[in-house]
């Protein structure tokens, strides 16, 4: 009888363990929505003004040298930025941060769908993520690519299981 309490008490607290990972994911899915929507707003806010000048600007205000390479080539990216494409990255970002949204707030309430839904969406999204790494490698690109295989792997572990 002992035996079979402490198994009890054991599982409740793995259980507790597996809740808490899938509310980490769930925070870390709503950080990741509420940054796409900063850029989405940001994007939006330049959409109509002169973009070149207000980057220029804050390299005057941060003292930062624009000779340096890398924001030299973050430099020419910027200034080649068309308003259609600058609606674009918006619009894709505001969607993109919906389902971050979405998956976020129902791993939050615990809803088994969340689990589901992340899965599938997250899962669908690394080709792409390896393909963007293949093409250009970084280590930020890396770390979000390994973050969501081990999401996927978990919550389809944790599916599985049940």
């Amino acid at each position: 009888m002992g035996r079979q309490k402490r198994f009890q008490q054991s599982a409740k607290g793995a259980g507790k363990s597996s809740s808490s990972v899938v509310l980490l994911i769930g925070v870390f899915k709503l950080a990741k929505a509420f940054l796409l929507i900063a850029v989405g707003i940001g994007a939006i806010k330049f959409l109509h003004k002169d973009l070149a000048g207000a980057i220029t600007h804050w390299i005057e205000i941060l003292r930062i040298d624009p000779e340096n390479n890398y924001v030299h080539a973050l430099l020419v990216k910027v200034f080649r930025v068309t308003p259609k494409e600058l609606k674009a990255l918006s619009i894709g970002t505001f969607l993109y941060a919906g389902l971050f949204v979405t998956e976020g707030v129902g791993l939050l309430m615990r809803k088994r769908w969340a689990e589901y839904f992340t899965v599938t969406t997250t899962g669908l999204l690394i080709p792409l993520e390896l393909y963007e790494l293949a093409r250009h490698f970084t280590l930020p690109k890396l770390a979000v690519a390994v973050v969501n295989v081990l999401i996927v792997w978990y919550l389809a572990a944790r599916l599985r299981s049940r």
